[in-house]
């Protein structure tokens, strides 16, 4: 049977919009009640799918439903399928009205501290109408690559980890990103104009967990300088909080440059220390060869325009 016999005259989106609530629901009850139509039609519904590919996909279970390899496989395809179709809804109201839309991002902590907030009020003041999906805390660099993959976000912002990235993204530097060694200007060792790291190894500290990725960047720092991890270490991942607690005049810690350039309002005082390594630059990213939405684009120029004063090498403030 020709693939539209099959497939291209049977299946209705309709049809796979409920396959999709089905398994999402993981019952044919809660599914009826989220679409609002009867049980039985969801299950007639189903039914006609497995039999128009042939194969079981959902497992019908004592407590719901579940995908079969086979529903997994189409659910796969729906969803960039249905994520297609959501762009292409969006673009045409973009060009409709050409200062609005949305855009969905996904960024890194430093950067959602720094160099983001001020690239939003920035275009926002322009394009008032245009909607933001942000996110950025509390999920790895390779999750969100797998959503800009899966057509969830349209732009990565972020460090450009090696391994991480493949043919089918498209990355483009905005600017490096040096890490420094600051302390608070009411420190005695703000007033230093030669320090080696060496000098603050038994000095308090806030740093990033061992576990994160700057956590272990700077752990490495650390050991390029031939200096043992210090013993006095209050450990945040939070760059807001680690600041302030800097900031008591007490403490040492490792920002990046974009945070302190961006943070003219924090008190934060960089000292004559250069590390031995630094990390990798701060990029943006996105799925190759995929038509953006106006909006998208429009904020990826304020982007690169927000960062042209970090694209000078060791720029700090």
């Amino acid at each position: 049977m020709h693939w539209e016999d099959r497939i291209g005259r049977r299946l209705k989106l309709r049809d796979l919009h409920t396959l999709v609530t089905v398994a999402r629901t993981g019952s044919m009850a809660k599914a009826s009640a989220y679409l609002a139509i009867s049980q039985p039609a969801v299950s007639k519904t189903i039914a006609g799918m497995e039999h128009t590919f042939g194969v079981r996909l959902l497992d019908r279970r004592a407590h719901g439903v579940e995908p079969t390899i086979y529903g997994e496989a189409l659910l796969k395809r729906a969803d960039t399928l249905f994520g297609d179709l959501r762009d292409a809804v969006q673009e045409i109201e973009s060009l409709a009205d050409p200062a609005a839309g949305e855009v969905r991002l996904g960024a890194s902590g430093p950067v959602l501290d720094g160099m983001l907030p001020v690239a939003l009020d920035r275009f926002l003041r322009r394009y008032p109408k245009v909607t933001f999906t942000i996110g950025g805390q509390g999920g790895t660099i390779g999750q969100f690559l797998q959503e800009l993959r899966r057509r969830k976000l349209d732009v990565w912002v972020g460090r450009m980890p090696a391994g991480l990235f493949g043919d089918d993204l498209s990355t483009e530097v905005l600017f490096p990103e040096p890490i420094f060694v600051v302390t608070a200007p009411s420190n005695t060792m703000a007033r230093y104009k030669r320090l080696r790291l060496a000098d603050l190894e038994d000095e308090p500290w806030v740093l990033p967990g061992h576990d994160t990725s700057p956590g272990a960047f700077i752990a490495e720092a650390f050991r390029a300088a031939g200096v043992g991890l210090p013993g006095n270490v209050l450990t945040v991942n939070d760059l807001g909080f680690s600041s302030a607690m800097i900031q008591t005049g007490r403490f040492f810690g490792m920002f990046p440059g974009s945070y302190l350039h961006f943070g003219s309002k924090r008190a934060l005082k960089v000292l004559p220390i250069k590390l031995a390594i630094q990390p990798p630059p701060v990029a943006l990213t996105i799925l190759r060869n995929r038509t953006l939405r106006p909006a998208v684009e429009r904020f990826m120029d304020c982007l690169r325009d927000v960062c042209k004063p970090l694209r000078r090498p060791g720029r700090a403030q």
